[in-house]
């Protein structure tokens, strides 16, 4: 029930010395600073990994001195294509990442890299070419109209307009492209007044009243609101939303009713957790709607995230199930750590602790980016 506490004392530094430790074990080539495998049973080293490491590591305030972040930088410049945009050859053109799609393509795995090169004192070297193109607004409207925000897939839809909306932010902030700026304008203010529901807070028109339906929506809107947080911009009918956000909690104290585990709602996924911790977190210092209800659902939700951390020292996308991110390279046996889950996870503790500090339960110094996506914080 929300509104009921759960009081626990959390271990900083055996938390953060045992996350450590497993994005150390998933470093096995000592020669190269930024190679890192995505799990135990991968067999190659990924992109995505190293860009994980790097923001795991940032979050810990564990990056190494400025020579190796350089070389770590380094190497990730080198998976960067003409367009500006980041391809991991290992990925390339298979599983989810076949036809390079909008929603996990290589706008997703660039809007990981853009964090991971803030964390290490770098910037992207070559502006991004679909900055010119999404800087067209009657093209950027087109483009937003053809999505879909009527049915389950909404979320996927979240996702790509995040991608979109987030390099647009980055080319603005670190590429001085004005005509990238307009555009996120325009996106803002498009998404502020269409397909939005002034009831609920949340975009499109799935039935809310359905567990399920109102968790996709929830996982929709968490990519679109730190557009909006990030750029300082009101949200629409926030209180609305936190309201939505607050009725996504399951009887675990995670968030999310089964979206991503065959239906189960009390083994909720790293993503299902953060697309309400992040947004409940962010709101609660930017209204007084519901503090109190706020703060007891994120007590509730600290022992359960924690309780996703395997004895390898890494985090789980699921409990008791097998995870697959898209590609044999990215995936992990049942109920062991994979760097993905390990990072999403390690983010929510690091927003819980940021929110809760005033509890004296989870005092600690993360290190945020200042960089649009999923890492920065106000």
């Amino acid at each position: 029930m929300i509104g009921g506490k759960v009081k626990m004392h959390v271990n900083i530094e055996k938390l953060r010395s045992s996350t450590l430790a497993f994005v150390q074990k998933c470093h096995r080539d000592e020669k190269n600073t930024g190679v890192y495998y995505f799990s135990g049973n991968a067999e190659k080293p990924t992109l995505y990994s190293s860009t994980y490491a790097a923001m795991l590591k940032s979050l810990y305030n564990d990056l190494p001195g400025k020579a190796q972040c350089d070389e770590w930088a380094s190497y990730i410049d080198g998976f960067q294509n003409n367009d500006g945009l980041f391809k991991d050859p290992v990925i390339w053109n298979e599983g989810w990442y076949k036809d390079d799609p909008f929603w996990c393509g290589r706008m997703h795995l660039t809007c990981h890299v853009i964090v991971a090169l803030s964390c290490l004192g770098h910037t992207v070297r070559t502006p991004f070419g679909i900055a010119h193109k999404f800087g067209d607004i009657e093209f950027m409207r087109s483009w937003l109209s053809s999505r879909d925000w009527k049915t389950i897939r909404i979320s996927t839809t979240g996702n790509e307009v995040m991608n979109i909306g987030t390099l647009l932010q980055y080319a603005r902030d670190f590429h001085n492209d004005t005509k990238a700026g307009k555009a996120v304008e325009f996106l803002l203010d498009w998404l502020t007044e269409n397909h939005i529901n002034k009831d609920s807070g949340l975009w499109g028109t799935l039935d809310i009243s359905n567990t399920r339906e109102r968790s996709e929506s929830v996982m929709a809107a968490y990519h679109f609101w730190p557009l909006f947080t990030y750029d300082g911009r009101r949200i629409p009918y926030m209180e609305k939303a936190i309201d939505s956000l607050l009725s996504t909690q399951n009887p675990n104290g995670g968030f999310g009713w089964g979206c991503h585990n065959g239906g189960n709602p009390y083994t909720s996924s790293a993503c299902e957790d953060i697309d309400s911790i992040e947004p409940l977190c962010r709101f609660s210092k930017m209204s007084s709607f519901r503090n109190a209800d706020i703060a007891a659902a994120l007590e509730r939700a600290l022992p359960w995230v924690l309780c996703n951390q395997m004895e390898d020292g890494g985090f789980v996308f699921t409990k008791d199930n097998p995870f697959f991110y898209g590609h044999r390279q990215l995936s992990a046996t049942e109920n062991t750590g994979a760097m993905f889950p390990t990072w999403f996870r390690t983010l929510s503790l690091a927003y819980l602790g940021n929110t809760m500090i005033k509890s004296g339960q989870f005092n600690y110094p993360w290190h945020f980016a200042r960089c649009p996506g999923y890492q920065f914080q106000e």
